[in-house]
């Protein structure tokens, strides 16, 4: 179902006004560069990032449109119901193998959503986990843009189950981020604000995932935006 003019709009403005929220620790935006080839490693969502209406879609032809003589590529990294610890496990073999200048790393909603099976990651090893996915990244030779988590359901004001567990993650990722001096794109942030002004019967799913989780065509393109504005892009 294609997007309304107003949700596109109110998307928009969104994502506008979240711009600070992809800034690095120094505030600076750094571009995108010829040669580039960007990886997005994460789980289900950016497995199905590649769809034709996913936000990998949606960044990689407005980045090849913005910059047609950059030669642009990009890399879909997810696998379903991957954690930090499977990324740790194999990052050399989808990630530093494929010579990628920027990583997206956009994970955290297993290492919440598992723990209610008991397989979830623990505080501790999802901090290590992720400091050392970005040191392996950055010394292959690439820059990573980190990505706090989504949702797990998308009522307002901390009335979804895993909202307060999900809100711990996301902080350890925002620290992540500025104990590394690594790029943050705060997608949680992002959502959490226009839930709050674009979600007003407090429905559970629909707004910006299918099913809690996964995106919808509003989802995709806010985080195609996010992660656009990362590197000083739009999404036209």
């Amino acid at each position: 179902m294609n997007l309304s003019r107003m949700s596109k709009l109110m998307i928009a403005c969104s994502v506008l006004a979240a711009g600070a929220m992809c800034f690095s620790a120094d505030d600076t935006v750094k571009p995108l560069v010829k040669g580039d080839n960007i990886v997005f490693f994460g789980d289900s969502i950016t497995q199905g990032g590649s769809g034709a209406n996913g936000y990998i879609t949606l960044y990689t032809k407005a980045a090849q449109a913005a910059h047609a003589d950059f030669n642009i590529t990009t890399v879909n990294a997810g696998i379903s119901g991957h954690k930090v610890p499977n990324l740790q496990a194999r990052v050399d073999k989808d990630v530093i193998s494929k010579k990628p200048t920027i990583v997206y790393i956009y994970i955290g909603i297993n290492d919440v959503w598992h723990s209610e099976k008991g397989n979830g990651t623990s505080k501790e090893k999802y901090e290590a986990g992720l400091k050392e996915l970005i040191t392996k990244i950055n010394a292959a030779g690439a820059r990573v843009i980190l990505c706090t988590p989504t949702v797990i359901g998308e009522k307002k004001a901390g009335a979804n189950k895993l909202d307060a567990m999900l809100d711990e993650y996301s902080e350890i990722s925002r620290k992540v981020a500025a104990d590394t001096k690594t790029q943050l794109c705060d997608l949680r942030k992002a959502f959490q604000d226009y839930l709050k002004d674009n979600n007003p019967e407090d429905k559970e799913k629909g707004i910006l995932t299918a099913d809690k989780v996964h995106l919808n065509a509003a989802g995709n393109k806010m985080v195609a935006q996010m992660m656009l504005k990362a590197v000083g892009e739009d999404l036209k």
